[in-house]
């Protein structure tokens, strides 16, 4: 029997959830985990050692090592071969704002509009991401 596998912490949901090649009809779809698309915003946007990356995300650096090669490979095969991109699903919790200096575990913060400011406080099960400003109907993200 295999092992469980482990949850990985994820700060941000991506704020789109697809890319479609421009020019062309895309041949078809590569499925980037938000598990993956966290590794990579880790390390290759914000800039981080990959020992930093996997603490962050709660897993060991071999583990993120492997997530990192299968999200690049992902990555490249879309760009390469016209396929479109969709992030979705995996094995991950989102990181509350809690007492451990912004990156306290669990549930809570609030859902805040990247517009107006308008703060709402975060409904379990739904994510903020989905969620319109009521005020003046952008889309909410996770403070």
């Amino acid at each position: 029997m295999p092992r469980r596998r482990r949850r990985r912490w994820v700060e941000e949901i991506p704020t789109v959830s697809s890319f479609v090649p421009e020019d062309t009809t895309p041949s078809s779809l590569v499925v980037l985990t938000v598990d993956e698309f966290e590794a990579i915003r880790l390390k290759d946007l914000l800039g981080l050692e990959q020992e930093e990356a996997a603490g962050r995300m709660g897993i060991s650096q071999p583990t993120f090592h492997r997530l990192l090669l299968s999200a690049r490979r992902k990555i490249a095969d879309a760009i390469v071969n016209a396929k479109a991109i969709k992030i979705k699903g995996g094995e991950y919790k989102m990181v509350g704002r809690g007492r451990m200096g912004g990156y306290g575990l669990g549930p809570g913060g609030d859902c805040v509009c990247p517009n107006c400011g308008y703060k709402q406080t975060h409904a379990r099960g739904q994510p903020c991401y989905e969620m319109t400003c009521p005020k003046c109907g952008a889309k909410m993200t996770r403070a």
